[in-house]
């Protein structure tokens, strides 16, 4: 078998980790790829926003099955273009894609369907939006409908705050298009979770439950990013919660997209806020997570190909096993860039420590320098640290250790991912 991966990130790293692992004879082929990638699978020079080209390569490769990893594609189109073309393709059509491409369709959705969630309105002119202010009370949340890499939201503490944030989204424009319409929405209070589903539209399947930790500063404190660690399990998963997500969120979500004609098949991501009321959605992505996908593979020990392989061939979840886990812990440290998450800068020379047991280090914004040969840094966030152990406690200081070796100017990283799961006292030994 052959498999195709677009991307090029640590989520799509990540992936290709685990499926060569899942069948050591399946080919691997990636584009663009990284050069972490580049250790299990031919990397091809495509990017990721040219639809036709990546569809020529999946023919020009007689490619089995094609994996999408980011988000843009998907709201580009590509898996209607390949569908179109008979290329057999794991992710949801750019309709089914808008439950994460625009907020306004999501929000829409969940209310029409009852699904718990945080009040909103929606606006697209910055006078109405302030006026609108005067409904909610503080902290409140400012949120970009459109793409935004994780960034475009703000929890403001004030009126004053959240003006603000209408005006550099509406009127200043700071994330482009995907700040033309925003949403304000009530400031929920809990813990938040993010559970993976792999669904063929009808059938869905949770993958083990995972904490993300959005903020740049330890104690989740600091501006918002694309994610800077996550840790797997979380004992706020309990058998009983996740049952109770799978009946009142997830199946009537993928119930409401079929009324809405827009079957979803791919990887749902619930981003959910456990509150004293119960789990409420924060925001629904239609691909894997990053960098929760870095903490949850390593864990996985039954075939993501079977089920990625069942739902890309137009079958069904129905005879698919249920995933199987280790009973282990995993933590995710990101190492970012200097200037992340505003202006990020590049090229700095990357040297890596040596390997060691239990760890996995997922490439994200890394390249090879034509000139000297050396990996050096492309992107925001680096690398992704992987530690795997018995505890949580013990993976945590395996990843935050191993990630503090790792060196390149103006690197940044936080070490006190899990920090709420520690302070629970839970699965630590």
């Amino acid at each position: 078998m052959k498999v195709l991966i677009v991307g090029g990130g640590g989520r799509e790293h990540a992936l290709a980790w685990k499926l060569s692992r899942d069948d050591p004879t399946l080919e691997l082929i990636a584009a663009p790829g990284n050069p972490g990638i580049a250790s299990v699978a031919r990397c091809f020079p495509v990017a990721v926003d040219k639809h036709k080209e990546l569809a020529h390569l999946a023919e020009d490769e007689f490619v089995d099955i094609t994996l999408v990893g980011p988000e843009l594609p998907l709201e580009g189109g590509i898996v209607n273009l390949f569908q179109s073309r008979g290329l057999p393709i794991f992710g949801p059509t750019r309709e089914a894609a808008r439950i994460e491409t625009s907020k306004r369709f999501a929000k829409d959705l969940m209310v029409r369907a009852g699904i718990p969630t945080a009040r909103a309105s929606q606006h697209s002119d910055a006078r109405a939006a302030k006026a609108a202010l005067a409904e909610f009370s503080s902290p409140v949340v400012v949120k970009a409908s459109g793409l935004a890499a994780g960034k475009g939201v703000v929890v403001a503490q004030s009126t004053a705050q959240a003006e603000r944030a209408i005006d550099a989204l509406l009127s200043d424009r700071v994330f482009g298009n995907a700040g033309r319409e925003i949403l304000i929405e009530e400031y929920m209070d809990g813990e938040e979770l993010s559970l993976f589903v792999i669904t063929d539209g009808h059938q869905a399947l949770p993958l083990l439950a995972a904490q993300d930790h959005k903020r740049l500063l330890e104690g989740d404190f600091g501006p918002n990013t694309g994610g800077m660690g996550a840790y797997a399990p979380t004992s706020l998963a309990t058998p009983e919660l996740i049952s109770r997500v799978m009946s009142e969120i997830v199946r009537p979500t993928l119930s409401a997209m079929r009324d809405a004609g827009s079957l979803f098949k791919g990887l749902l991501y619930a981003g959910l806020m456990i509150t004293d009321d119960g789990p409420k959605v924060v925001e629904f992505n239609s691909r894997f997570g990053d960098p929760e996908t870095q903490a949850i593979m390593p864990l996985m020990d039954s075939s993501l190909l079977e089920l990625i392989a069942a739902v890309a061939g137009g079958g069904s979840l129905s005879r698919a096993r249920h995933p199987e886990w280790k009973n282990l812990s995993a933590v995710t440290t990101v190492v970012a860039a200097a200037g992340y998450p505003d202006k990020v800068r590049t090229g700095d020379v990357i040297q890596l420590p040596a390997a060691e047991e239990g760890v996995v280090v997922f490439h994200a914004g890394t390249a090879i320098d034509p000139a000297t040969n050396q990996l050096v840094t492309a992107g925001g966030r680096v690398l992704a640290v992987t530690a795997v152990a018995s505890g949580l406690l013990e993976a945590a200081e395996v990843s935050r250790n191993h990630a503090e070796r790792v060196s390149f100017k103006g690197k940044q990283l936080r070490r006190d991912i899990g920090w709420r799961e520690l302070t629970r006292g839970a699965r630590v030994t």
